[in-house]
């Protein structure tokens, strides 16, 4: 089961919602450093947050071949920057100052009494050789706050925050075969925004400056929950009559095919391990937790097809506003 919401559409939903008499679970699995906001938003609308982050953010180390491609965008090679997340701005804007600071070493003496001056000046003289796009407000803010000159060029964002959102961009529809676009990103992640480029015959670099990998300890902490939940779930219905309300499936909000793949090999791995364990008793205390034992929040329209491939329940968003989250979460229960 599948449905997708607009942002009013989400809104007027969850304002019109009531309550259940069990509290809603839901699963953050967003990396550490991005999941703080959601999880505030939705704790404090009366949910129940569970943090098992599926992605862990782990940088790369900068090759020559990244240094030359920024030595290109530099020198005006590129007609437009994307950045696709604020980790890939702080990582990006790191090297573009470094390099700054390197072209004005060579422009003047290298005198110890003008080092300070010249590094306090630098930030403020950052110029976009581009157009810079962002991919959402806090990848935006990243770049803002860096007070990149402004006087020719400015941080554009598109009207939705992901991929398709991208390629509706005036300055992303009117690239052509053979202009050239740069793209600052982690290792892997969506490549719809760079398969219709390249089909369009676009030239397309790109700087990987972290990679997203499992966080080692992303099973002991589901297999933790699982536990206490269904001790908590048992204990429930033991206290309930039948026609008791039901707990409500737990709701993984999920933003990239990396972190569901994630999500997905953990559920299953914890699931064959319960069932080798529950074989050798003669009445089974717990059954395995499936993937369709769970409904998903996802972002867009390619993870929403990998979740609809194996026949999940799932709502699709088009932003990773908590708002929106939260609003979605709220529609389920209409």
């Amino acid at each position: 089961m599948s449905s997708t919401l607009n942002h009013a559409q989400l809104i007027a939903n969850s304002q019109s919602n009531n309550e259940s008499s069990l509290t809603q679970v839901v699963i953050n699995t967003r990396p550490v450093e991005r999941a703080a906001a959601l999880t505030d938003h939705l704790q404090a609308a009366g949910l129940t947050v569970v943090e098992i982050p599926m992605l862990t953010l782990q940088s790369r180390p900068t090759t020559e071949q990244d240094m030359t491609l920024m030595r290109q965008w530099l020198a005006g090679h590129y007609k437009a920057l994307v950045i696709v997340s604020p980790t890939a701005a702080a990582s990006g804007l790191a090297m573009w100052q470094a390099l700054e600071d390197e072209r004005q070493a060579q422009n003047h003496d290298d005198d110890d009494d003008n080092n300070n001056e010249r590094k306090d000046i630098a930030i403020n003289a950052l110029q976009a050789p581009s157009y810079l796009i962002a991919v959402g407000e806090a990848t935006a803010s990243v770049l803002n706050n860096a007070k990149i000159e402004a006087s020719n060029y400015q941080v554009l964002q598109p009207h939705i925050a992901n991929n398709e959102g991208m390629l509706a961009m005036p300055e992303i529809e009117r690239l052509q075969a053979g202009d050239k676009l740069l793209v600052w990103r982690g290792l892997g992640g969506r490549r719809l925004l760079v398969d219709t480029l390249l089909a369009r015959g676009v030239h397309i670099d790109s700087i990987a400056w972290y990679e997203r990998i499992m966080p080692v300890d992303a099973m002991a902490q589901y297999e933790q929950w699982l536990k206490e939940f269904l001790t908590d779930n048992l204990t429930h219905n033991m206290m309930q009559d039948a026609s008791a309300v039901q707990q409500p499936k737990p709701i993984v909000v999920v933003s990239s095919g990396t972190a569901f793949e994630h999500w997905e090999s953990i559920v299953r791995a914890v699931a064959e391990k319960v069932l080798e364990q529950e074989t050798a008793r003669e009445t089974p205390a717990i059954l395995p937790y499936k993937l369709s034992d769970f409904s998903y929040v996802v972002l867009g329209e390619r993870l929403a097809n990998m979740v609809a491939e194996q026949q999940l329940s799932y709502w699709r968003v088009e932003d990773l506003a908590p708002e929106t989250i939260l609003a979605s979460i709220h529609a389920k229960a209409c």
